[in-house]
Order: structure tokens, then sequence, then C-alpha cells
């Protein structure tokens, strides 16, 4: 294995991996690696037993591991994909050397014509957000318990406070309750919710979990365990108002207060990274700012919809393998994807295109709640696409397809905007 050469090898076995791994081997790619750091395939998906994924990529409803399920068996029986689980990466160099251990393999290393980054994403932890208060026992990320209750079969409490109205947190919320837990409130420090409408809808409001906009905690009471805490109003500029603090009594906090991409493996290589995303600059086919290394899914920007992450590794993986098997690759012209009024951040931050344009995808956010507004694609003063939306929300991510013929006309920047004026 040490001295075998492969075409694609593909950090991270989740969602993203697997469908890279199935499109690199349709488009050609004869010896394809993935290393899963975990003791089986599937990522995040395993412990996200609910329903909700696959409508738009397999046309069917799913849960989270019938998805992996479904995403594994592509891969099922294909010699030319190998796959190590168990195996930990942990530095990957410039000239595509992989360095991994594992307790079968020992010390790894391995070298790829092409790699792809598809590592997912982390939960941002107490922490990160500095609540005041003890250290006491009970206070969990809304993943670590989702993986508890789904995967273990351990309750982490019964009164159960969540901050944060990610999408893990309100499924959380849901499941919680489900498994006979008092949740006693969601509370959320922005005037929106971060999370899917239809998550909003599923498990908030058909449970009667009220739901605080505008509030965060600003202290957490009880030594060695969690017995309630301190919940407060918050201004236009996200700090407490004094006076409206009020306490809540729980015996568990759940924390779902942002995603950030697992970008180590990234930054050590020494990619441009975008600071709004917190992952590293592509263009249209996932290539990054060093020569024959992607980057596809989470690990790249945070996605609402699995299906959108195994699209864009489906992206991913087929030019990798074109890239493996190039001697001479086209000469390509660089198109800079900037975000203007409305919009908060756009994947691909660029465009390498062929002389006759490229079908391209664009996947944005916005950077607050609008409604009855028009997404415009300019270049320069010309709006060359445009697309009319009911409702934008940052949690729910906006694609628009741009095709060859347009892109063909685009000078050496672009830029993605919200129209108010329709």
């Amino acid at each position: 294995m040490q001295n075998t050469l492969y075409d694609v090898i593909i950090i991270g076995g989740g969602p993203a991996g697997l469908s890279a791994a199935y499109s690199a081997y349709e488009n050609g790619a004869k010896k394809i690696l993935i290393i899963e750091r975990d003791r089986e395939l599937g990522g995040i998906l395993q412990q996200c037993i609910h329903n909700g994924f696959g409508l738009h990529h397999f046309k069917e409803e799913l849960t989270g591991p019938g998805y992996a399920y479904r995403c594994a068996e592509l891969i099922k029986g294909k010699e030319e994909i190998e796959v190590l689980i168990d195996t930990m990466v942990l530095l990957i160099t410039r000239d595509k050397t992989v360095t991994a251990v594992s307790p079968e393999h020992g010390l790894l290393k391995l070298k790829g014509k092409t790699i792809i980054l598809t590592m997912g994403c982390r939960e941002r932890t107490r922490g990160a957000i500095r609540i005041p208060g003890e250290r006491p026992a009970g206070v969990f990320t809304a993943g670590a318990a989702q993986r508890m209750v789904n995967m273990e079969g351990y309750l982490p409490g019964h009164k159960i406070v969540i901050l944060g109205s990610g999408d893990i947190g309100l499924i959380m919320a849901r499941r919680m309750s489900l498994e006979g837990c008092k949740v006693q409130a969601v509370l959320e420090i922005c005037p929106f919710s971060n999370g899917l409408t239809r998550n909003i809808v599923q498990c908030l409001h058909d449970y009667d979990i009220p739901l605080h906009l505008s509030h965060t905690i600003t202290k957490i009471h009880g030594r060695d365990r969690i017995t309630g805490i301190t919940a407060a109003q918050v201004d236009d500029k996200m700090q407490p108002i004094p006076g409206t603090e009020f306490d809540i009594e729980c015996d568990t906090l759940l924390l779902s207060v942002g995603l950030i991409p697992e970008n180590e493996l990234s930054q050590g290589l020494g990619l441009e990274m975008h600071p709004l995303t917190n992952g590293p600059i592509v263009d249209q086919r996932r290539h990054t700012t060093l020569d024959g290394i992607f980057a596809a899914g989470n690990v790249v920007h945070v996605h609402d919809l699995v299906d959108f992450v195994s699209e864009e590794a489906e992206i991913a993986g087929k030019f990798a393998a074109f890239h493996a098997q190039a001697t001479h690759p086209p000469m390509l012209r660089r198109v800079n994807v900037k975000t203007g009024d409305g919009i908060r951040t756009c994947v691909p931050q660029r465009l390498s295109l062929p002389p006759a344009g490229e079908d391209s995808k664009l996947f944005m956010r916005v950077g607050k709640p609008e409604r009855k507004v028009k997404l415009e694609v300019k270049s320069g003063d010309t709006v060359i696409m445009s697309k009319m939306l009911p409702v934008a929300k940052p949690s729910e991510m906006i694609a628009i397809n741009i095709p060859a013929e347009k892109t063909a006309t685009f000078g050496g920047e672009i830029t993605v905007s919200i129209n108010r004026e329709v």
C-alpha cells in the first residue's frame, strides 16, 4: 500500500467522500482511496436517524443512515476504490503525500496524483462563546447529545434548555421530547431562526416548545451538575439588556451555536482560506488554490441539505479524475466572484473557465431574512442572470445555475447581489 500511487485520495468517508469517490470512478479514475477516521463510513449521517434526506439527490425521503447506506452501496464491490477506516490523517504535504496512522496498519505514507478534502465540520463549543458560570456536568453540544441518544443509548438529562436554533438543536428538541424529556425552551441570539423552516415547524411548533428570539444565556448555575440558566434579551448589537434577565430550571444545556469546517489539514497545506465560510477558496470545479487539491462538502462551507453536499462532491470527484488523467490541462481564464448587497457568502469564490465557458452553479447565503427580492449576477453593470426569491433566509442556501454560454461572456469579475427594487 505504501508504494502505491493513487489517482485520487479522498480524506473523509462521509456523504461527500463517498459521492466524490463514486464520481471519480465513473469518470475514469483507476485507483481511488477513501480514508475515514471513524469506525464506519457515513460520517455524521449515522447519528441522524430522522428522515428528510435524499429528496433532491435520490428523489425519495430517507433517514440519515439510509442515505449513508445508499452512498456506500454505490462504491461497494468496485475494485478501483479502496477504503481505510479507523485511520487518522495527520499531515498532507504539497507534493500530495498523505501521512496517516491506524491501529491495523500503523504509520502510513500514501501518494496521490490528486487529493479531495471532504472532512466535514465540527460544532462550536461552550468555550467558543464564553458563557459565564461554573463548569458543571450537563453541558453538551447538540451533536454530542444526538450521538449519545441515537447511537449509544444514553439520555443526557431530563429537563433540557437548548441555546441556538441551528438544525441539530431543533432536531434534538424534538428527539428529547420523543424520549419523554421536557424541553423548557430554545434560545436564539439572532432576531430570526438559524434553522430550516420545516424544522421550526416540525420540531418546535408541533411540540409546543417555546422559541425565544433575540435572547442568550448570561450565566450557568450549578457546580457539580447544572441546575439552571439565566437568560436575557439582547439588543441590536447582541449585548444583553439589563433588567430583562429570567431564570430557567434545567439539568441539561445543549449548544447548537454553529458549525466550523474541519480545516486544520487545509491550513497545514497553506491553502487560501475564506474568512466568512472558514473553508478553502475553490472554483466551480472545486479546485483549491493548490494544483491537484480539491475540496467539497461542509469542509468548504456549511450546507443545510446533504443533497447539495453530494452534488458538490460529485463535481470535485469528476474533475479530480480528469486532473489525474490529463497530461496537458487546457488554458483557463480566471473570473473572481464577489458578494454584493445582501449576500453574505458565495461558493465558488472564483471561476476557472475555458474559452467557450462552462456550466457553473453558485451557492450563496443572504445576510438577513428578505422577502420578494431578486437575486442578480452582474458582469460589470450588466445583469447576466437573475432569479426571483419569494423568501430568502440565512439558514437556507440559494443556488443558481449559469449556463456555459453566459459564463463565456464574463469579464474578470462578477458580482452576486440582492435587488430589492422589484
